[in-house]
């Protein structure tokens, strides 16, 4: 029988492969596409002068952009995470690395995630399920992975659909949101809670807050499809099919943050899930995001190359920039400020 610690890497290794190889995208849309940002013929600025620059948490960012977390403790993770590092370091956007859990199973496999030689001043973020707290992580375990990496804070991951879809799932979700409180009070660095795909509805993000979460990521729907990889992994009939039958699920981004915005939530914001391109990055800017992040669109650039990672970021930094021009707003501020209208 296969180790816990062999599990982890083996499943590391197919998410990768099969992300990468197979078509796991959502059945449901985003929902950017249902909203339209108030267009300015007249912006009274140039071009030149539009500045993506803003601050989060604490941290400075060239353009409120995280890469979003991808993976680690493996040898094609540590290449992937390698080039997102130093292309993050090189655009001044942050990183959210994947998964630690494997760290905690076998330390050896530590340096996949050790970036700071090659992103020294960015924000990195640690990261680790949630649901672990429920299978021995303790709260000193969570600040270990942040201190073991140098990071600037703890990225908690919420993933029920996933876990029930994996035969060799994690299940037990009871009770975690005293257990995140326990984290959030003896942690000296943000503690930040995202999804991997399914969204978080206002009510849960304002559950998150009151124990002392800093910041939600919305992740929702519209992005890669978890229960899709899963039903790539499942060697069994019947679970590919229950998997197969769960794509279309979730709560969209655009509609997680439009939920947020009108529930008068005054935390900061992560967009993330199904975000494609810089007019995307604006919208969820008018939709009250503070940062979006994307993994899925970066994730075959990084196995390539930094340079490839930084082409990429370069064009969704360049439109963000011209429709924050097209918008007239100059500022990432004024652009959070920008009509956004949601379609007929």
């Amino acid at each position: 029988m296969m180790s816990d610690a062999s599990n982890i890497f083996s499943r590391k290794n197919d998410h990768i492969r099969i992300n990468l190889n197979e078509d796991v995208s959502s059945g449901a849309a985003s929902g950017f596409a249902d909203f339209t940002l108030q267009h300015c013929a007249l912006p009274e600025v140039s071009l030149k002068e539009i500045s993506t620059k803003t601050s989060f948490l604490g941290m400075e960012y060239e353009f409120p952009f995280l890469i979003s977390s991808m993976t680690g403790g493996t040898k094609e993770g540590a290449i992937i995470n390698e080039n997102v590092a130093r292309a993050a370091e090189a655009r001044g956007v942050g990183m959210g690395l994947g998964s630690q859990r494997a760290v905690l199973e076998q330390e050896s496999v530590a340096h996949t995630f050790s970036l700071r030689k090659f992103a020294p001043t960015i924000p990195i973020y640690a990261n680790i399920g949630a649901v672990q707290l429920n299978y021995g992580v303790s709260s000193d375990d969570c600040l270990r992975l942040v201190d073991m990496v140098e990071a600037n804070g703890l990225i908690f991951h919420l993933n029920p659909l996933q876990e029930a879809l994996q035969p060799e799932g994690d299940t037990n979700f009871a009770d975690l949101l005293s257990k995140i409180e326990v984290v959030c009070k003896k942690s000296s660095s943000p503690v930040i809670v995202k999804e991997v795909g399914w969204g978080i509805s206002a009510e849960i993000a304002q559950a998150l807050i009151s124990v002392g979460v800093s910041a939600i990521d919305v992740a929702g729907s519209g992005g890669t499809s978890w229960s899709q990889v899963e039903m790539y992994r499942s060697k069994d009939e019947h679970q590919k099919q229950i998997a197969a039958d769960f794509r279309d699920w979730g709560l969209s981004t655009a509609y997680a943050l439009y939920a947020l915005k009108n529930s008068k939530f005054n935390s900061p914001v992560i967009a993330s899930g199904g975000l494609r391109n810089g007019i995307e990055v604006a919208k969820s800017l008018a939709l009250g995001a503070d940062l979006c992040g994307m993994a899925g669109r970066l994730l075959r650039s990084a196995t390539i190359s930094a340079e490839k990672v930084i082409e990429d970021l370069d064009e969704i930094i360049q439109e963000t920039r011209i429709a924050m021009f097209a918008c007239g707003a100059s500022t990432v501020a004024q652009m959070k400020n920008t009509p956004i209208f949601q379609n007929k």
